[in-house]
């Protein structure tokens, strides 16, 4: 059965891509030319943690919780795994280290770099260096002899050697490469590899072929070759049972063969025919991961699972005795019959180890044979002249075969909680990068920096008229930030010494004081920031939020009914959302809440849920630029409140259409309803863009969900029902005082009333007249007239009449609601005439007098309800 190869995706940008399991073989590890190391849960897997460690990266490895990278810093780097955090480096070289290997028990490093030098120390104490001189030219790849005793390098200058590590001297020189003056002009980084465990082997890349040759003999004792390779071989990797090699070219060929055989077993060719430059396998499953060198990353599954049957017993005695000295000591645990039935099988090591034994490949007892109650699912062995079992190829089966025998009964275990989404900052990239972006909004740009020469936080304004740029030194450690044309405002955690704080850089102060801090409770750590119009707000550990005016002085305190997810304001709106319970299967439970914080407060929105689409999470929350709340799941779908009816949230885009790779996003950076337009940052490969280069921000259109949309009538309700939507902040804006665009109101209201006579005239012609009635529900009086007019002339005179029986009903209608208007106003003149002349109000003897007023204000406003009527 051939193995199976899954689509590739993307994972670092052009250039040479390493990749590598963990020790458990739960996560997959890249590292690129962008200089990120990458863990990856799977292949699937959208947003996988990064690790900067440099501008490029040349070579990592990972052993016991430890990663050690090669960058172009030209430093051998150690950081932790997978918290990334650094631990220190190794040792340096003149210039770049082109490979970098950990030995079998990850206490020693081996690296070989440009500078013809080859260096082994221990990651313990890495003063305790062996430097191994001898090649003269750059060193193209190491690898570590399994019982530690030598080391193989290949270089530039066309030698494989072979030396001894504890007194530094090279055993043999193996003249086998092309030899060429730089790494770049080499047409194989002969990535070579030592057979595991017994180390009897040592594998090299020659040409289109791969030579092995013997440890003690240091000869070549045979080469595997395929004629599916047509180009030099590149790469080459042992499978952890030591019985199957793969190799990897650079016209993108991947092949395995069975060592003991000498048989091909896989052939694959990369979809694209890119240089394989990095081959992985799974420490335990039949998996193999490989990258090439456009930084695509790629899975094998069921390598090698048609391999099952073992040799006859015709084979020659000769060719026998060589294999058997091939897999002698512990080597000879067949690879997939071994730690894969573990995996595969779906069984429960610790409970079921009586269930099976292991299958080898070959007896280490000749003279006896070992049954057991599953022998019927395993080739049988019968001796022939006591010399070599004869495997039966009536009972011979597939690995599958062995492993159903252990099968599991499925069970039920109930619907499984969420874990819930941690607090953070819209507009924010993940805390644990060293260069990210604190927030990113409407007014500026924040942006941390951390590393080795230093902390700092720069402030960037889109408009300088509003302030200059702004360099801070970030001694406090603030994680959470936020920017407005009043202030910035920082947060940070509390340590055991220092309290989490809030600091305020009010820049629009009018007085010299322009910086406040405040501390919070002990045990109450800040986790979500923003600011208002004249106000400040934070989220708290503590289930609390607590307002601040701009200027420092604490105001309202506003329990939550969940730990906060994210938190964003605009003038004086404030929304908060929050986990109002635990979500199961993938699904996040969350609540949304928005307050209105001016001179009326009040609260719109009281804890109602918040719609997400499945097994999503929060990615972004804010408010157009107009005022409207919004935000955007995980699976790129924004939605809108639409406060016209009954706030509720209405899909207005989904990004994930515009992508053009299925790992590829965009990150959300502002949105706009005049004109219509969400902004926002594509990102290749990853959920959030680098510091550096600067992002372009790229303008996406709004496309509501609606059925049909590729036909006339789908796209014109899609066009009428956007429209209204968006025109929906003009009337809340009015309402609340603030000034609106009258002429974009007109001209929507304009756009709307013509799809309304294009969608009716479409439904004439279809012969939809109950439709065109419910059409003209929307119409306004003089559409309504054109509408009749269109009607007649279609001789449609049926739907003419009803046509203007509905005009003169809502004509009515409307005569009627501006009697009822007249009567109110009248109502209200006459209650001020009665108080126009008094007002009643506190004297400092505490009684109230009645004391004249001017009636200036009353004779104003009866002025505008008369000029009011008249419009």
């Amino acid at each position: 059965m051939p193995a199976i190869k899954k689509n590739m995706r993307y994972g670092h940008p052009e250039g040479h891509t390493d990749v590598c399991f963990d020790d458990s073989g739960n996560f997959l590890v890249t590292c690129g030319s962008d200089g990120d190391i990458r863990i990856w849960e799977s292949l699937d897997d959208d947003d996988p943690k990064s690790i900067s460690i440099g501008e490029k990266a040349y070579s990592f490895a990972l052993k016991n919780g430890k990663v050690v990278t090669a960058a172009s810093n030209n430093a051998i780097q150690l950081h932790t795994f997978p918290d990334g955090e650094p631990d220190g480096i190794l040792t340096r070289f003149t210039t770049n280290a082109n490979h970098v290997v950990f030995n079998t028990d990850g206490t020693r490093i081996a690296a070989g770099s440009g500078d013809f030098l080859v260096k082994v120390l221990q990651v313990e104490d890495s003063t305790q260096q062996k430097t191994l001189r001898g090649h003269s030219a750059p060193v193209l790849s190491v690898s570590f002899d399994p019982k530690d005793i030598y080391l193989a390098s290949a270089s530039c200058d066309g030698s494989v050697r072979i030396w001894k590590i504890s007194d530094q001297t090279c055993e043999a020189v193996l003249p086998l490469l092309e030899k060429c003056n730089d790494v770049f002009n080499a047409k194989s980084i002969c990535r070579l590899a030592w057979q595991p465990k017994s180390g009897k082997f040592v594998a090299i890349p020659v040409g289109k072929a791969v030579h092995l040759y013997d440890r003690d003999s240091l000869k070549n004792i045979c080469t595997l070759s395929d004629d599916f390779i047509t180009q030099p071989v590149n790469i080459v990797a042992w499978s952890p049972c030591g019985q199957y090699l793969v190799a990897g070219s650079v016209d993108g060929c991947i092949v395995a063969w069975n060592i003991a055989t000498k048989a091909c077993l896989e052939r694959i060719k990369h979809e694209k025919g890119y240089t394989i430059c990095a081959l992985a396998w799974h420490p335990h499953l039949p998996q193999i991961a490989y990258t090439d060198n456009e930084g695509n990353l790629g899975l094998l599954e069921d390598v090698c699972q048609g391999d099952v049957k073992q040799p006859s017993a015709k084979v020659s005695s000769a060719e026998t005795k060589d294999y058997d000295e091939l897999f002698d000591g512990d080597d000879d645990e067949d690879f997939l019959n071994g730690d894969m039935i573990g995996h595969e099988g779906a069984v429960n090591d610790e409970d079921d180890d009586d269930n099976f034994t292991a299958l080898t490949g070959r007896p280490r007892n000749r003279g006896a044979i070992f049954d057991d109650d599953i022998s019927s699912d395993v080739p049988s062995l019968k001796l022939v002249g006591n010399e070599n079992p004869v495997v039966e190829d009536d009972q011979a089966s597939s690995v599958q075969n062995f492993t159903s025998v252990a099968s599991v009964k499925p069970s039920y275990n109930g619907p499984m909680p969420t874990p819930q989404q941690k607090p953070f900052q819209s507009g924010s990239t993940p805390v644990h990068l060293m260069h990210r972006f604190m927030v990113w909004n409407s007014v500026g740009v924040i942006r941390c920096y951390n590393d080795e020469q230093d902390n700092a936080i720069d402030v960037e304004f889109h408009d300088t008229s509003i302030h200059h740029a702004i360099h801070l030194t970030n001694s406090l450690n603030h994680t959470l930030a936020d920017v407005s044309q009043e202030a910035v405002l920082l947060a940070c955690e509390s340590t055991e010494e220092l309290a989490s704080k809030l600091q305020c850089l009010h820049f629009s102060s009018w007085d010299t004081s322009k910086e406040w801090m405040v501390d919070m409770p002990k045990g109450e750590n800040i986790q979500a920031i923003c600011l208002g119009q004249g106000w400040v707000a934070c989220a708290t550990s503590a289930l609390l939020i607590r307002i601040f005016s701009v200027g420092g002085v604490q105001k309202d305190l506003i329990s939550l009914f969940g730990p906060v997810v994210c938190m964003a304001s605009h003038g004086e709106q404030l929304i908060v959302v929050y986990h109002r319970g635990m979500g199961f299967d993938g699904d996040q439970c969350l609540g949304v809440q928005l307050l209105e914080l001016g001179k009326k407060k009040k609260q719109v929105l009281h804890g109602d849920p918040l719609p997400l689409s499945r097994k999503s999470y929060l990615s972004w929350l804010g408010f157009t630029a107009e005022g409207s709340p919004c935000y955007v799941d995980s699976e790129g779908i924004v939605r809108l409140l639409n406060r016209s009816l009954g706030d509720t949230w209405v899909p207005i885009c989904n990004t994930r259409e515009h992508c053009k790779g299925k790992s590829d996003h965009y990150w959300v950076v502002g949105i706009h309803e005049n004109p219509q337009q969400l902004r926002c940052i594509p990102c290749k490969g990853s959920r959030f863009p680098p510091t550096l280069p600067r992002p372009a921000v790229a303008v996406l259109p709004f496309n509501l969900p609606y059925c049909q949309i590729t036909t006339e009538k789908g796209q014109m309700e899609e066009q009428y029902w956007r429209s209204q939507i968006f025109s929906n902040h003009s009337d809340y804006l009015s309402k609340h005082g603030y000034e609106c665009d009258e002429n974009f109101k007109a001209e929507a209201q304009k756009m709307q009333q013509e799809l309304l006579m294009k969608m009716f005239a479409l439904s004439c012609k279809l012969e939809r007249e109950f439709r065109c009635m419910e059409l003209a529900e929307f119409m306004t009086q003089n559409v309504m007239n054109l509408a009749i007019k269109y009607a007649s002339r279609s001789k449609r005179l049926i739907l003419a009449q009803r046509l203007s029986e509905m005009a003169l009903e809502k004509a009515a209608e409307q005569a009627s609601a501006e009697q009822n208007e007249e009567e109110d106003e009248e109502e209200e003149d006459f209650r001020s005439r009665l108080t126009a002349g008094y007002s009643r109000t506190a004297t400092e003897w505490g009684d109230s007098r009645a004391k004249p007023v001017k009636q200036d204000q009353y004779e104003e406003k009866k002025k505008k309800k008369k000029k009011k009527k008249k419009k």
